[in-house]
């Protein structure tokens, strides 16, 4: 388990191990406070230094009672949030401080309280979260603000900061006190307690608070509330030391015996007795406890292990203090010798609870957290447009039924209040925000958010502003026709009133008022000539109203004889007989022709195209009179007593009354536009007249708009008028935009907007949108355009940060910068280098598209010029502003002093075996590039042998296969004209040794032979590390092993068998292995066989046993991040002692970074590539049966310094 999980929980493993066993009685209270009269601990003993007082005797002090608060400095933390106190209704800040130099990443902070309560779901009134940033220092300040504290504020705090692989934590306490009441009548004081409390206070001393047992416990004494009564007779009982009863009783008597002596305050005892009992004796039923925490994701499984001292003890497992019993797979008990093992499968939230393990008498605990996965939300919010005072409900799917989320407005968190203005309402997986009767303050952003993740959506709320699709027109009608008022508006639910001349129409069986869906009709049949007026629509509750006249006609016919010719008679308000008809697309046209003649005469409808474009009647009347032949009209109707004589279209209908002739078209379209001629004719002549008909619709889509630019929250839209505005003027434009994952599109505006460029704004940073446009003109609305391609609100980002020279020469120049602190939303496309002379605004780019890259190399440059550079960072809003170099530079290379860097594990012997490949990279520095020499023993390198390349910052040397003869003294040499600078290497390579020479026998004497021999020839170029030494049988000759690294180069072989004949072998070890041949003995040794019995004086064993210590101590050391480290010390001990390395008091035993390593008893501890966490104090302990010893030191991981800042 991480160490920060360790800390968060050791609070609660010491609140596991002091509460009583599950047999105690259930009413033990959770919290009792202290006497409000009890006496404050002295300032000096609450710091821990109070009296001291002798023997058992000696009481813990308040400040015994707080948790350890000292940190390692080794973390991210430059400084730790601390313990405070704070009185209820008061304010207390906490505060972290994170330097940011050396991280790559902004670092992330997180508040806990207690286990795992996040307190950034909890910001509001009383807890505020902040952040601030100093750039000078690079140093990151995260407060956490409590405002006006509640006593339930009070508790165990954790702060964590994380930054990619880095990571840390730091615990703190809050402590909330009662206020203090006005010190004049404390009734309190009138109930003090007595008898008990003199032996309590006499046993635990001046140091002792009445948090942790009440100095004070004992009887209630009312003598100060009553008058004129004889002094309360104090106990003379005998003094008892409660403490020591409460530790030799059961913890089931705790409660009996705390009622019994008059202590209230049953927790501060517990605390108390705990600490008393803290020093237990080395545990006899245990080899290895259970750690003190583990933790473990939900749905996987966690296997609890504990290693016992006796192979047979049986072991139970308890969970919160019930046995757990086998039961299907979700527990599996194993046993494998002296281990013990619980598996808990399938992990959930009910298995988050305290478990120990039970060997006889002993028990050792733990505690299992369940972390939860992330809820993530699986369906987003969606933007929403609503009219004032409708019901808007948000809605969003998240990962886990159940789950908690948060709702925010505009980055406040949304509650519950008194007018239900906002409803909360979970379904599953799925949770709703309600606002009832939207207004305009609720316009803004909502979002939800979960553990892991949150989602945004805009709302939008528009006052209702009725908007007229069609109004009423004038009409003109005859007697006994049908007047027929229209309009269409567009709310559906909204009702109106009709008047004539100012008075209200009333409904009879002649006149009709309806309303369907938008539609507001007033039908008045049978038209007499009092209808005429003029008549109003007022749409109920909006302050305008539709007007129109209603015209009555008169037809007045002279009586004429018969044979009359046929006449048209059009009076259209006083206008000539031609005049223009307008009709809305889709409206029936209905042209009602008032003629006479006698006899009836027969009449023909024709119509010719758009006068524009068609044909002109009335030249075609004129070549009728000269005798051409006119051009044929596109349609004609002809009639006859009443009947169609020729209809080309099911939609038209021709109809002929008693002097009328009604030429009606249903379902008027836009080729229905062009000019009508009416002819009548009877033999006595003809007669005919024209009407031009204009089709009006509502105009065509528009074609897709263009994004024309993006910015942080915004966009800017452009989009071409539509081809055909629907014979109407266009009046304007409605755009409306989307996400690109949602299916609600959102109105942008109201009121028709008349450019055909647009900023639309309030967008979310980083979401994909699309928009589409509505034409607008006095019919009505087009329909929609095509959508544009998808887009994303991005803003660019910042300039590139800290551009600088790199290297330089006659005709080119290195430039590096680092990326931009803001980088946005959208990712980086690359970078653009520009560059100019001095003096000119000019700038020309170094290469063509974008460098990905943040260093780059700009070739042919001029000699000696003085230039200016400049670097813009470029996503997909464009390139950021620019950043230049603070001063031109002069190009022109410059000298520099020849300097080897040689590299550290180079500066001792470099150790290889024969065969090996050797490869040293040694780097320099210099300009212009230095001449490079290797000789070894001041000869060149043979170059069949030796291979050397050469760049323009190092060198390297590589032997693919080394020999004994490669062993030397390299050196190699830089030079740049008369200055020079030169680094040597010891090379050394070392193989198997020979053979030990000489091996024979010196002498023999009982069971026991002496052996001596000389050293090797050939030592395999290094030193000999020891001997092998190995008889064998003469009958058998199976070989074994006498003494292994035997140093010596003489021996006795001790232990041998009577009578029989042995011969020897000797093999040399050095640090590469043992010798490939042996050394044998030239003689035998025979074991003679005695005659006499020899009788062994009987010594007392002596006792060789010692206690372990450490020879030599751990050495604090300070080590470069990323580069294997090692600590070492060594130990001596009777028998071989038990080694445990510790970091911060953790055990490190098992961790996979470290390897442990102990040979001939010096052990050493290596760390596999430390980072800065890795930093502290590590502490090596040695424990036998005859004691133990412990060493430590301190171990500091600095950052590993860049190039150029080691040059400076």
């Amino acid at each position: 388990m991480p160490e920060p999980a360790k800390k968060a929980v050791k609070k609660k493993e010491d609140a596991v191990e002091a509460a009583p066993p599950a047999d105690a009685p259930s009413t033990v209270p959770e919290s009792t406070p202290a006497p409000a009269d009890a006496p404050a601990a002295p300032a000096a003993e609450a710091n821990g230094h109070g009296p001291e007082h002798d023997g058992d005797e000696r009481r813990p002090s308040l400040a015994d009672s707080q948790p350890d608060t000292r940190q390692d400095l080794t973390g991210l933390f430059t400084e730790r949030p601390q313990s405070g106190e704070v009185t209820v209704g008061e304010n207390i800040t906490f505060l972290a401080k994170v330097n940011a130099s050396s991280l790559l990443k902004k670092p992330t902070v997180k508040w806990f309280k207690g286990k795992w309560m996040d307190l950034a779901s909890k910001c509001g009134k009383h807890l505020q979260l902040k952040e601030t940033y100093d750039r000078n220092t690079k140093v990151y300040a995260f407060e956490m603000h409590i405002i006006g504290a509640k006593a339930n504020y009070a508790g165990g705090y954790r702060c964590e900061v994380s930054s990619r692989d880095k990571f840390d934590s730091c615990n703190f306490e809050l402590a909330v006190h009662e206020a203090r009441a006005v010190e004049e009548f404390d009734i309190r004081a009138a109930f003090r307690r007595t008898s008990a409390a003199g032996a309590i206070k006499k046993k635990s001393g001046p140091s002792c608070s009445s948090i942790d047992g009440g100095d004070e416990a004992g009887e209630l004494d009312f003598s100060a509330l009553l008058k004129k009564r004889d002094a309360v007779q104090i106990s003379t009982e005998p003094d008892v030391d409660v403490w020591d009863i409460l530790q030799s009783a059961k913890p089931s008597e705790y409660e009996k015996i705390a009622f019994q002596y008059g202590i209230t305050d049953l927790r501060g005892m517990l605390k108390r007795l705990k600490k008393m009992k803290k020093e237990e004796k080395k545990s006899t039923a245990f080899l290895r406890k259970l750690d003190p925490a583990y933790q473990v994701e939900k749905g996987h499984k966690i296997k609890l292990e504990i290693e016992v001292a006796n192979q047979d003890a049986e072991v139970k497992w308890l969970k919160n203090g019930q046995e757990i019993q086998p039961s299907g797979s979700k527990y599996i008990f194993e046993s494998v010798g002296n281990k013990r093992y619980l598996t808990i499968t399938h992990c959930s939230l009910a298995d988050d609870a305290a478990y120990a393990c039970v060997v006889g008498d002993e028990k050792c605990f733990t505690e299992l957290f369940v972390k939860e996965p992330p809820v993530l939300i699986t369906h987003a919010l969606e933007d929403q447009m609503a009219m004032k005072g409708e019901r808007v409900e948000f809605e969003c799917e998240v990962s886990e039924e159940g789950a908690l989320v948060k709702w925010e407005k505009d980055g406040v968190e949304l509650t519950r209040d008194e007018s239900f203005k906002y409803r909360f309402k979970k379904d599953g997986k799925k949770h709703y925000l309600i606002i009832n009767e939207a207004s305009k303050e609720d316009c803004g952003h909502y979002c939800v958010k979960t553990n892991g993740g949150e989602s945004m959506a805009e709302l939008m709320v528009q006052e209702k502003e009725l908007e007229v699709y069609q109004s009423i027109a004038d009409l003109s009608v005859k007697a006994k026709d049908q007047a027929v008022f229209k309009c269409e508006v567009s709310d559906e639910n909204v009702k109106g009133i009709w008047y004539k001349n100012g008075v209200e129409v009333q409904p009879d069986s002649r006149i009709h008022v309806s309303h369907i869906g938008r539609i507001h009709k007033l039908t008045i049949d049978d038209v007499k000539p009092e209808d005429e007026g003029d008549y109003t629509f007022v749409p109920e509750g909006y302050a305008f109203n539709l007007s129109a006249k209603l015209n009555f006609l008169e037809v007045k016919i002279d009586y004429v004889p018969r044979q009359d010719p046929p006449k048209i008679h059009l009076d259209c308000m006083g206008q000539t007989a031609e005049s223009t008809i307008v009709v809305v697309a889709g409206n029936k046209l209905r042209l009602d022709v008032p003629i006479t003649g006698d006899p009836a005469p027969t009449v023909v409808w024709t119509k010719s195209e758009k006068p524009s474009s068609g044909t002109d009647l009335t030249q075609d009347r004129d070549k009728a009179a000269d005798g051409q032949e006119p051009e044929e009209p596109a349609r004609s109707w002809c009639m006859k007593d009443g009947e169609v004589m020729s209809d080309t279209d099911g939609r038209v209908h021709v109809e002929s009354t008693k002097g009328h002739c009604i030429f009606t078209i249903e379902g008027a379209e836009r080729e229905d536009e062009g000019v009508y001629s009416v002819i009548v004719r009877n033999p006595a002549g003809e007669d005919t007249a024209d009407i031009t008909v204009k089709v009006v619709d509502v105009p065509d889509p528009p074609h897709a708009p263009r994004i024309l630019s993006v910015g942080e929250d915004s966009c800017i839209v452009q989009w071409d008028p539509p081809l055909f505005n629907g014979g109407s003027p266009v009046l304007g434009y409605v755009l409306e935009r989307k996400k690109k994952k949602s299916y609600r599109w959102m109105r942008l505006n109201f009121d028709p907007y008349k450019e055909t460029t647009y900023e639309a704004k309030r967008m979310i940073e980083g979401v994909p949108y699309e928009m589409r446009v509505y034409a607008v003109n006095a019919i009505g609305m087009s329909r929609h355009s095509p959508a544009s391609q998808p887009f994303v609100p991005v803003a660019p980002s910042s300039e590139p940060i800290a551009l600088c020279v790199d290297d330089i020469s006659d005709t080119t120049i290195s430039l590096k910068w680092r990326t931009p602190e803001r980088l946005g939303s959208a990712n980086l496309d690359g970078y653009s280098v520009e560059y100019c002379k001095e003096g000119s605004d000019e700038w020309v780019s170094a290469f063509e598209g974008l460098t990905e890259r943040t260093s780059v190399v700009i070739r042919d440059l001029p000699t000696g010029e003085k230039m200016q550079f400049r670097v813009r960072a470029h996503n997909m809003a464009g390139p950021s502003a620019p950043t230049c170099l603070a001063q031109p530079v002069t190009i022109r290379e410059i000298m520099q002093r020849p300097k080897i860097w040689l590299p550290r594990n180079l500066r001792q012997t470099l150790i290889k075996r024969v065969g090996e490949t050797v490869n040293l990279v040694i780097p320099f520095q210099g300009k212009p590039r230095p001449k490079v020499t290797w000789t070894r023993e001041g000869e060149p390198v043979d170059p069949k042998q030796v291979n050397v390349r050469n760049s323009d910052t190092d060198t390297i040397l590589f032997i693919r296969r080394t020999e004994r003869k490669d062993s030397g003294k390299y050196e190699v040499q830089v030079q740049i004209e008369n200055m020079e600078d030169q680094a040597s290497i010891s090379i050394q390579i070392v193989d198997l040794p020979g053979p030990p020479l000489n091996l024979k026998i010196v002498d023999i004497w009982g069971f026991n032979v002496a052996l001596e021999w000389k050293p090797p020839k050939d030592n395999g170029n290094c030193e000999i590390t020891g001997y092998t030494i190995q008889k064998a049988d003469k009958k058998s000759m199976e070989w074994y092993t006498v003494y292994e690294q035997y140093r010596r180069t003489n021996c006795v072989v001790s232990d041998l068998i009577m009578g029989n004949e042995y011969v020897f072998r000797v093999y040399a070890i050095n640090m590469v292995g043992s010798s490939p041949e042996p050394c044998f003995s030239k003689d035998s040794a025979v074991i003679q066989k005695t005659g006499i019995v020899y009788k062994h004086p009987s010594y007392k064993d002596h006792d060789f046993s010692e206690a372990p210590k450490f020879t030599h101590p751990l050495v604090n050391r300070s080590v470069i991040s990323g580069y294997n480290a090692t600590l070492s010390c060594s130990v001596r001990g009777i028998p071989k002692p038990k080694i445990t390395w510790y970091k911060n008091k953790m055990d490190i035993t098992n961790e996979a970074k470290y390897r442990m390593f102990s040979k001939q008893g010096v052990l050493t501890l290596e760390i596999r590539k430390p980072c800065p966490f890795d930093g502290g104090v590590y502490m090596c302990k040695a424990v036998n049966d005859s004691g133990e010893d412990i060493v430590e030191c301190k171990l500091e991981v600095r950052p590993q310094v860049a190039k150029e800042e080691a040059k400076k």
